[in-house]
């Protein structure tokens, strides 16, 4: 048995409705290591639920796992904004978020959020930001503008598989997430912490 299957066989289970769209993915999609997958999404629900929002946002939906974990650990009156920019995406991913039980508390738009999250005129009380990371710091200004006091994001593969550690790179999406790890770190209007967690997680909360 490796760390990682000790680590999944001592916390909550997955669940079937998850297992069999994680399957899917995998079967049907490109880049399955995309979706976020059993230790990450039990931790999303775990946080959500500890942070209790009202109001959440995702920017990068891909196949819903992520969306439902989410949706999952928010309070009976919380509504989920998910935003996925690749509209050839939608025919798989709406109706995996259709058919599960926390449909009515998930709200599904293709776009581009850095345009359509501010057409909302919402306030969020958490934000999961895991799209393109050629423009993270892009998405961190957009959202922490319509993020209440106390209010947390978490943005995913701010490691980037050690990546953000090559001085030399010259890879666009591993230059945008040193950016943004660069920009978070410097920012006093937040407070920070870098999880290890698979390929990097950061916990930010807005003072």
């Amino acid at each position: 048995m490796t760390l990682d299957e000790y680590i999944l066989s001592h916390i909550d289970p997955e669940g079937d409705y998850l297992h069999a769209l994680y399957r899917d993915t995998h079967l049907r999609l490109l880049y399955p290591r995309m979706a976020s997958g059993h230790l990450q999404g039990r931790l999303l629900q775990m946080l959500v639920g500890m942070i209790r929002p009202r109001c959440a946002l995702e920017i990068g939906t891909y196949s819903g796992y992520s969306a439902l974990c989410i949706a999952e650990g928010l309070p009976p009156e919380g509504v989920l904004h998910t935003f996925e920019i690749n509209d050839e995406q939608e025919e798989f991913t709406r109706p995996w978020l259709e058919g599960s039980p926390y449909a009515h508390r998930i709200h599904l738009h293709i776009g581009d959020a850095l345009q359509e999250v501010p057409r909302l005129g919402l306030t969020f009380d958490f934000a999961f930001v895991d799209g393109d990371k050629r423009r993270y710091v892009e998405y961190y200004e957009m959202v922490l503008s319509c993020l209440q006091p106390g209010g947390y994001i978490l943005a995913d593969n701010t490691l980037w598989d050690g990546h953000v550690l090559e001085a030399d790179t010259h890879d666009a999406q591993t230059l945008g997430i040193r950016a943004f790890n660069d920009r978070v770190a410097a920012d006093p209007r937040v407070e920070k912490v870098i999880l290890p967690l698979r390929d990097g997680l950061t916990i930010i909360r807005k003072r």
